[in-house]
């Protein structure tokens, strides 16, 4: 069959649970048709197609039948809209025509091929009709205020007869739904019609002798289920055959969704084992640790699923000891799935783009096709995890598509979502060839948190491109963040937004340190001699830090180029302060970064054989991972930590700089990135800008004449804040603004 339906009042009107079954039977069904017809602009009806629950119309008529397009590709059905196109004298001629007759204001209203106003009484006079007759348009008036002008003979039935007939399909399988008497010409022609529940008695009275149209009880959706009954467009089983089983519950209250398993996987002797992370994050400890309580929980995350070791175990235990009823349940993906899913698209599509490097990105359907694909497996896991009502927390742009899959399966649950990197703004993330389709994802949640206010705003004015949206809440940022006084600093964020008849709240929770990490680091015996081995190794040489993993984003050539200018604008500096730059490799598949890897090389070898002297390497370059305990010593020991990422969601390396510098009371001075989301929480760095390779030589030759006394003011202000906001607060705070239970200090704005 082929469905074609207004709009408003009829596919986007009834009771939820009905909508949700109409939609899920035409977007499982393949041979149900689906043509929006409604008087709106095409403008107008684009921000539908983002609403991941609404299905994919394959068909728009639009502008009261003026316009025609592929539902899919947007492209208009040169069929159709080539003779309406003849027909249409132009906008401006109509404008001129009546310029003189009073009473009437245009709408504000995207539309072609169409004129619409508002109309005072008294205003359509028999002139205004030979005006529109000259000019072969013909003149509709409703409600006494609206006035239309159309190309003549073209009304919504007109325009689907002609799409119908270029389709060639048989009118015996067209089923029109309306609600009102602007879609009565819909049932003036050849075409099985239902008028929906509730609808305007001059439509209901127009079509009462019709037999081939059916009066529904339900209003909206309900009314086109009614009628696709009525009319058996389903077979003698009807609806009920095609009705999906709802997902049953899992058991459990909260879910976490993340890449990672909160274990490593290895094999040994073709046998897969389990062991505890050797290079732990904090973030990974702290969303385990709200299980600890015994609260029934599911960590989904992906696993390859090699058939080699044999049978794939959807679930496993973490840790019975600590969190008793945690399980593990596994996502079985293939190398293939990983290689691509994650190590190929992620980081060459989404990765430069959110970093603002749009130009490195490349965009591959059949790589997007694998992506989504594998965001479906993480949803139906969660939908099958999670008790009724469960709070699902997902993590990060690898699972951007998980919640459009998992609101379908499981309209119950509370769905959070936190974006641990950067988030652009609109003119760069629109660069991406799927963006309805993400913000329409993430628009099905109930809480979408970033790190910094910056990010969260730069998520709505994205969104506000994408569908209309209603703010309802603004927050100050001050004192929590920085307004003013960096590059992704802001004054007031956004809190809540309204979309479609939802609310969906923001937050901005920047991720925090586990603090005794750095603590057992600095008091293990290994550490402390290798502090003093590093104290005697620099005597008489200020050490300048920096870590990063081996990025186009982290900005590392720049940095190379400043520290060659300090050199040349500083030679009292020459003997007298080292650059020991630790660069993490990144893996091992992910070939774009081997370029970026030999022109790091080719400058470091550059700087050396430039100034370096006997007894005295200017740049001493680490090429590989240093465990976290390891880096602590170097921390304890640096005068400057020089962290200038072109672009950074957060920054954490910052954080364990200051962690460190605070619990020994040093007086080591960060130079952090103006552009790293740190910069907007972290008081007492030194900012630079890290795309002026001058500034930032400036900087950091500022940092190293630095008074201690004010070097130690300065890491007391950081080290207040860091040691405040750690990981443990930040997982605390993001599940309290979860469940509505944020105490927000600043300046509440509510928004008319």
């Amino acid at each position: 069959m082929l469905l074609a339906t207004d709009l408003d009042g009829t596919f986007l009107a009834g009771d939820a649970a009905q909508r949700q079954q109409l939609y899920q039977l035409i977007a499982a069904h393949p041979n149900i048709d689906l043509v929006f017809v409604t008087g709106r602009g095409l403008e107008s009806v684009l921000p539908l197609l983002a609403d991941t629950m609404i299905p994919q119309p394959d068909y728009i008529i639009c502008d009261v039948g003026c316009t025609v397009v592929n539902g899919h590709t947007l492209q208009p059905v040169f069929e159709v809209q080539s003779p309406i196109e003849d027909m249409w004298p132009g906008e401006h001629k109509i404008e001129e025509a009546i310029a003189h007759i009073a009473g009437l204001t245009r709408q504000d209203v995207p539309q072609e091929r169409r004129c619409s106003y508002f109309c005072e009484e008294g205003a359509v006079t028999e002139e205004l009709s030979e005006i529109a007759a000259t000019l072969n348009c013909d003149v509709l008036y409703s409600a006494g205020l609206y006035l239309d002008f159309l190309p003549k003979g073209i009304n919504k039935g007109a325009t689907l007869t002609a799409l119908i007939n270029h389709l060639e399909l048989n009118s015996e399988d067209v089923m029109v739904a309306g609600d009102t008497l602007n879609d009565l010409s819909m049932y003036e022609h050849d075409f099985i019609g239902v008028c929906v529940g509730e609808s305007e008695a001059g439509l209901l009275e127009a079509t009462r002798s019709r037999a081939r149209v059916y009066h529904a009880l339900e209003p909206g959706c309900g009314g086109i289920l009614e009628a696709i009954s009525h009319f058996g467009f389903l077979g003698e089983e009807g609806i009920s055959a095609e009705v999906r089983e709802p997902a049953t519950p899992g058991q459990s209250d909260l879910v976490m969704v993340y890449h990672r398993l909160p274990y490593e996987e290895y094999i040994e002797d073709g046998i897969q084992k389990r062991r505890r992370p050797t290079s732990p994050n904090g973030i990974i400890p702290t969303l385990m640790s709200f299980f600890a309580d015994g609260k029934k929980g599911s960590w989904v995350a992906w696993s390859i699923h090699d058939p080699k070791l044999g049978e794939f175990e959807s679930h496993t235990e973490v840790d019975v000891d600590k969190y008793p009823n945690l399980v593990a349940a596994r996502v079985g993906l293939s190398k293939r799935d990983v290689d691509i899913f994650y190590k190929k698209f992620s980081k060459e599509a989404f990765w430069p783009t959110l970093h603002t490097f749009w130009e490195r990105a490349t965009f591959r359907e059949d790589h997007w096709e694998v992506f989504k694909d594998v965001n479906r497996r993480f949803a139906e896991r969660t939908s099958e995890e999670a008790a009724e009502g469960a709070t699902v927390w997902i993590h990060d742009y690898n699972l951007w598509m998980v919640p459009a899959y998992l609101r379908e399966l499981r309209p119950d649950l509370n769905i959070a979502f936190f974006h641990h990197t950067y988030f652009p703004s609109a003119d760069v993330f629109n660069v991406l060839p799927w963006r309805r389709e993400i913000v329409g994802s993430l628009l099905q949640c109930d809480y979408i948190g970033f790190h910094i206010p910056r990010q969260a705003e730069n998520f709505v004015d994205v969104a506000r491109g994408v569908t209309p949206i209603d703010v309802k809440e603004k927050v100050g940022c001050a004192p929590r963040f920085v307004t003013y006084g960096c590059a992704v600093g802001l004054d007031e964020m956004t809190t809540e937004i309204e979309v479609n008849n939802r609310r969906i709240r923001l937050g901005a929770h920047p991720v925090g340190l586990d603090l005794n990490r750095v603590s057992d680091a600095l008091e293990d015996p290994v550490i402390q001699n290798r502090m003093t081995e590093l104290r005697e190794e620099l005597s008489g040489t200020k050490l300048v830090l920096s870590v990063e993993r081996l990025d186009y984003t982290k900005g590392i050539p720049a940095k190379l180029q400043a520290f060659e200018k300090l050199l040349e604008d500083h030679p009292e500096l020459h003997g007298k302060v080292t650059l020991v730059t630790v660069c993490v490799p990144a893996a091992k598949e992910m070939t774009v970064y081997k370029k970026l890897q030999i022109e790091i090389e080719q400058a470091v070898g550059r700087i050396n054989g430039r100034y370096a002297d006997v007894g005295w390497t200017p740049v001493q370059f680490f090429f590989r991972a240093v465990p976290f305990e390891q880096l602590v010593a170097y921390y304890a020991m640096a005068d400057v930590m020089w962290i200038t990422p072109l672009r950074d969601g957060l920054n954490l390396v910052a954080k364990e700089y200051v962690a460190t510098q605070g619990k020994i009371e040093g007086s080591g001075v960060l130079v952090l990135s103006e552009f790293a989301g740190a910069a907007a929480e972290v008081r007492g760095a030194m900012l630079t800008n890290p795309h002026d390779p001058a500034e930032m030589a400036e900087t950091c030759y500022l940092a190293l004449a630095m008074n201690r006394e004010e070097a130690r003011s300065r890491m007391r202000e950081a080290y207040e804040i860091v040691s405040h906001y750690d990981i443990e607060h930040w997982g605390n705070e993001f599940l309290a603004a979860v469940k509505g239970k944020a105490n927000h200090k600043a300046r509440l704005v509510k928004v008319a």
